[in-house]
């Protein structure tokens, strides 16, 4: 079964925002201001990346979706960023409606091989464990008949860390909450053009099967920071991180193949 992972980084969408802004060119200045894309290639490099260049399954494909407003040097360093990363294609869009255009990227990449496909989504701030698209398709095998039937069924591993990462390293708490971003994904039939982005990733549960798995190691990280667009709204719910101590560091560089090492260095620089 063909896996598809989509990442926006810094893609100026119509709509898709939490917080939006009245002027189109404020939203520009807002997303390639130097303080916040320095935080984001921070992220990127030192959380998003690892785990995907250690998956124990190495077939699939990452599309990474950034606008073509986005200034020459940020996509030179994104290219250099993924220059050993062989399954990420980078797709560069003008700006659009967000959720039919996020459609359109993963229809593009998907094969026609008659088999279902495995959908996830992803902010430029979440990991998924080392063994996430292993878990994934052995997952999607074992409930194969039920999706069938169902055409469209969420997979959703909700054991994981909210985290956030800054020069003294990483911040956490436990989560087991449903329907995170990161660790979710959609079994899709062939023949179906629906993706994962035609849901808001936290109603799935209203909106079709959703086979959840608890049991497991730690399988995502969920960022935190003060750009996070969720954080910018009055309904941001707040959460009491703690800095992780040498096991849960221990734990970052053999569940998600993160250095807390790497991330103070790339966050004392900043």
């Amino acid at each position: 079964m063909q896996v598809i992972g989509l990442c926006r980084f810094s893609y100026p969408a119509i709509g898709g925002f939490q917080v939006d802004f009245d002027d189109f060119q404020k939203k520009l200045d807002y997303l390639y201001a130097p303080e916040r894309m320095e935080e984001r290639f921070a992220t990127f490099e030192t959380l998003m990346l690892p785990p995907l260049k250690a998956q124990t399954d190495p077939l699939f494909t990452l599309v990474v979706v950034v606008g073509e407003s986005l200034p020459g040097h940020y996509r030179d360093r994104l290219e250099a960023a993924l220059d050993d990363v062989p399954q990420a294609i980078v797709q560069e869009h003008p700006p659009a409606q967000h959720r039919p255009i996020m459609k359109q990227v993963i229809n593009s990449v998907r094969f026609d091989d008659g088999l279902p496909c495995l959908q996830f989504r992803m902010d430029d701030d979440d990991a998924v464990s080392v063994d996430f698209v292993e878990r994934l398709r052995s997952v999607a095998q074992d409930i194969a008949p039920l999706a069938k039937r169902e055409k469209l069924v969420a997979i959703d591993f909700n054991r994981g860390f909210i985290v956030k990462a800054g020069a003294h390293g990483v911040d956490a708490i436990e989560t087991t909450a449903p329907f995170q971003t990161a660790g979710l994904a959609l079994m899709v039939q062939p023949g179906m053009r629906q993706t994962i982005m035609n849901f808001a990733h936290h109603k799935l549960g209203e909106r079709m099967t959703c086979v959840t798995l608890t049991d497991t190691p730690p399988m995502l990280l969920r960022g935190h920071n003060a750009f996070n667009d969720s954080r910018q709204g009055p309904s941001a719910r707040p959460h009491k991180l703690a800095p992780m101590d040498k096991a849960g560091e221990t734990m970052l560089q053999e569940r998600f193949n993160i250095s807390a090492d790497t991330i103070r260095g790339a966050f004392s620089a900043l």
